[in-house]
């Protein structure tokens, strides 16, 4: 059975759930940042999904990516499976502009987060979801 990671789960916001991964809105308002989990159990390597997950997953991460692109026109997609702290298998999909605050360095660890105020990350979610939809 699926459980997500609690560190996930207290970083994120919840946004959808596609055919294979749940989809997260990371809790730092400085990017727009998405996560994907592929809701399969004790899975931390792309290469521990069945081929037909793999798939999918590429599929629904350029999904994420296209949605990313319409709703927030970035200079550039970081689309990313690390996995040194948090083992489960997710995809971190940050939209990255060069007058962001880490421009142009990776976004983590660089400066403190900057958790959104509650209606902010509402109209986010609406936001993703209005072009998940359209793509």
């Amino acid at each position: 059975m699926f459980e997500l990671d609690p560190r996930l789960h207290n970083d994120t916001f919840f946004v959808c759930d596609l055919s294979l991964c749940r989809v997260l809105l990371m809790n730092d308002s400085q990017f727009p940042w998405l996560i994907l989990v592929p809701m399969r159990s004790r899975v931390s390597e792309i290469i521990d999904l069945s081929g037909d997950d793999q798939v999918t997953l590429l599929r629904e991460s350029a999904l994420v990516s296209k949605a990313m692109q319409a709703a927030f026109s970035p200079l550039k997609l970081n689309v990313a499976a690390l996995g040194n702290v948090v083992r489960q298998l997710h995809v971190h999909h940050v939209a990255r502009y060069e007058n962001d605050v880490a421009w142009p360095k990776p976004v983590w660890g660089a400066q403190p987060t900057i958790a959104y105020p509650q209606t902010q990350a509402q109209e986010r979610i609406a936001l993703i979801k209005q072009h998940l939809v359209q793509v």
